[in-house]
């Protein structure tokens, strides 16, 4: 058993953060990752021509800016590169291959102990430590719903995390993504740009902006109550986009971010999948009835032949399945119970970085406060 003074669970963005601002208080930490790499999900799961949909500002760690060479929506290559800069300037070493199984706290030594499970070769360690940061993140275990017939699809089904270009099925394939998340939106446009034949399923009502509105309506939140924003926000997508359910999307009735602080439900950043719907490039239907071989069935009654389905359907957190004694931080989804600015703090040393629901700019924040309060405490 090694003693340690923080325990940090996961070497993304958020887990790298708060390494960056612990060691700036010269606070000793471990960070355990189960992946052979830190940012794991920009270096491994993610699609080729992915961009950050926000800003560069609005996406920096602490204490080190993205480069000003960059763009303004800078590219997977580019952040993978500043945040393998940042992992070298704070002189991060995460434990790599460490799959945490258990942690709980110890009443009497007052210390976490975290069980981990060396990849390798299965063998157990354990780690002792005054504190616990939950870094693992939103995404953290690829989700693919259960869909009735779908052991009977005999062509190809992935998930986002699998897919990194059109190139192979640029040969008019039939190709069905279900999700319309940024993900969804942006694999959707990218198939198309190969020649794909593609649809998309929307299930639920979604908000479509542009990179520009979402810039605007970040600034403005330092000057307008967020219901006048939001406000703002749905008048401007009605300009650009007019009515979208003549080609089958809605708008919720509730605003973009109220939505996205809410329920976690981002907005649509759209860079040209609109255009592509508009244009019948890309079929918009509804959700998944049940799948009979090729031919899936749809909530309208009608069917269709695919002989591809990608689900971006996002990710589920497996918090609860190994941390013991934090469900008052978090709840069964791995979420924090408590609202903003309330979430990053638990009780007995118990941290968590990266959840608010608010990206990077959120992960920023949590690290430094979560460094600051260890910093008063030891």
């Amino acid at each position: 058993m090694e003693d340690q003074g923080v325990i940090i669970v996961g070497a993304g963005p958020s887990g790298l953060a708060t390494a960056a601002c612990l060691s700036l208080h010269s606070i000793p930490y471990i960070i355990l990752e189960r992946e052979d790499c830190s940012a794991s999900i920009w270096k491994k799961y993610a699609y080729d021509r992915l961009h950050l949909h926000l800003a560069k500002q609005f996406c920096e760690l602490p204490h080190k800016s993205i480069p000003s060479s960059y763009p303004t929506y800078v590219s997977k290559i580019q952040f993978i590169q500043y945040l393998d800069d940042y992992t070298s300037r704070f002189r991060i070493s995460p434990m790599y291959q460490r799959s945490v199984e258990l942690a709980s706290y110890d009443q009497v030594g007052k210390k976490w102990i975290v069980k981990a499970r060396k990849v390798s070769n299965g063998e157990i360690v354990e780690y002792r430590g005054r504190f616990l940061v939950v870094a693992s993140g939103e995404a953290s275990n690829p989700y693919t719903p259960e869909v009735e017939g779908l052991s009977t699809f005999p062509g190809e089904v992935i998930h986002s995390t699998q897919y990194k270009n059109g190139k192979a099925y640029s040969d008019n394939k039939h190709v069905l993504v279900v999700g319309s998340g940024n993900s969804g939106m942006e694999i959707a446009l990218d198939l198309a740009n190969y020649g794909a034949n593609i649809s998309i399923v929307v299930r639920s009502p979604v908000h479509i902006l542009t990179r520009e509105m979402v810039y605007v309506g970040l600034i403005m939140f330092k000057y307008l109550r967020f219901s006048m924003v939001d406000w703002l926000m749905v008048m401007l997508s009605k300009l650009v986009y007019g009515d979208q359910s003549k080609y089958g999307i809605t708008r919720p009735t509730e605003g973009p971010f109220f939505m996205k602080a809410a329920y976690g439900k981002y907005p649509i950043v759209d860079i040209g999948t609109c255009k592509k719907i508009e244009s019948g490039e890309i079929q918009v239907l509804p959700a998944i009835a049940s799948i009979r071989g090729n031919d899936v069935l749809f909530e309208n009654g009608k069917s269709h032949p695919f002989d591809t389905i990608i689900f971006c359907t996002g990710f589920k957190r497996s918090t609860n399945k190994w941390l013991k004694g934090g469900d008052y931080l978090l709840n069964d989804d791995g979420f924090p119970k408590q609202s903003i600015p309330n979430h990053w703090k638990g009780k007995n040393g118990l941290y968590c970085v990266g959840l608010s629901r608010r990206g990077l700019y959120g992960s920023n924040v949590d690290a430094q406060n979560i460094a600051d309060d260890i910093k008063s405490l030891v």
